[in-house]
């Protein structure tokens, strides 16, 4: 059964402004409230509380004492389960289409394409990218640790996502501000470092493309092997050499679909994969 997916880059890029900009008027709005100022129709919250990954850390304190972690709230916790139920049918549709810092990286990257044309995403050798994208791993499982040890968040400290949108507040780390420069600096060469090497939130959502319901799949018959959606593709994965795309580092951007930069249509699109093929 065949997904049918229309003009998704038209609604995409809108969708990521508007939750790039929603975010960042939440934060902003938590700020002011502090001083007994708010923006009319914006919800208040902490950048935590609007956090998914939040739900993840704090899990371990959640199941052995009842408590949440220090600074996260049950809004992180409902955020959580309701975008790892959609990855469970979609993938990390959050990544690709929601997360403010991965849009934000893009938009630098679009000026790193202007400037350096075509040795943009050439900087990294293909077989030294494939090794540093499991780093993400070890930093999620160093993050889980020593958040459930600790208590706290102590992720923060240098976290670019939480610099980025907590610059003015005074509480952000020089840490995390050096991380966040460097994170800029980067996607100026390479597409979405941070997701790619060091996001643990996108390395916990990655895992659900190894079980996704609706994985994206390329119809061998009908490919031409023009590799356009592998040059397309912002995470560097080799879509034109695989049947079913379960390769954790997908995102589901969906740029590579027919429906976007594949020219033969049907050909590369997301479908609904029987539990026997699964």
């Amino acid at each position: 059964m065949k997904m049918k997916i229309a003009k998704t880059q038209k609604w995409r890029v809108p969708v990521q402004a508007v939750f790039l900009i929603l975010i960042a008027l939440i934060t902003v709005n938590h700020t002011l409230a502090e001083s007994g100022r708010i923006i009319p129709l914006v919800p208040e919250a902490s950048l935590h509380a609007v956090c998914p990954f939040g739900g993840v850390v704090t899990i371990y304190n959640l199941v052995n004492s009842g408590t949440f972690v220090k600074k996260i709230h049950e809004s992180s916790l409902v955020l959580g389960i309701a975008v790892l139920a959609g990855a469970v049918i979609l993938g990390p549709a959050f990544c690709g289409w929601i997360c403010p810092f991965g849009t934000v990286q893009e938009y630098v990257s679009r000026l790193g394409r202007k400037i350096l044309g075509k040795r943009f995403g050439k900087v990294i050798p293909k077989s030294v990218d494939g090794i540093l994208k499991y780093l993400r791993y070890a930093v999620l499982i160093g993050v889980i640790i020593i958040t459930a040890v600790s208590g706290k968040i102590l992720f923060s400290d240098v976290d670019p996502y939480y610099a980025l949108f907590q610059f003015w507040t005074g509480e952000v780390t020089i840490a995390a501000f050096i991380v966040l420069g460097v994170v800029l600096a980067m996607s100026l060469f390479i597409e979405r470092p941070f997701c790619r090497y060091a996001c643990p939130y996108g390395a916990f959502l990655g895992l659900t493309n190894f079980f996704r319901i609706m994985p994206i799949r390329r119809n061998a018959k009908t490919c031409i092997s023009c590799s356009k959606c592998d040059k397309a593709c912002p995470m560097s994965i080799d879509v034109s050499g695989k049947t079913t795309i379960r390769d954790q580092s997908c995102i589901s951007c969906l740029i590579c679909t027919s429906d976007a930069v594949c020219p033969v249509p049907a050909t590369v699109d997301v479908k609904i994969i029987p539990w026997k093929e699964a």
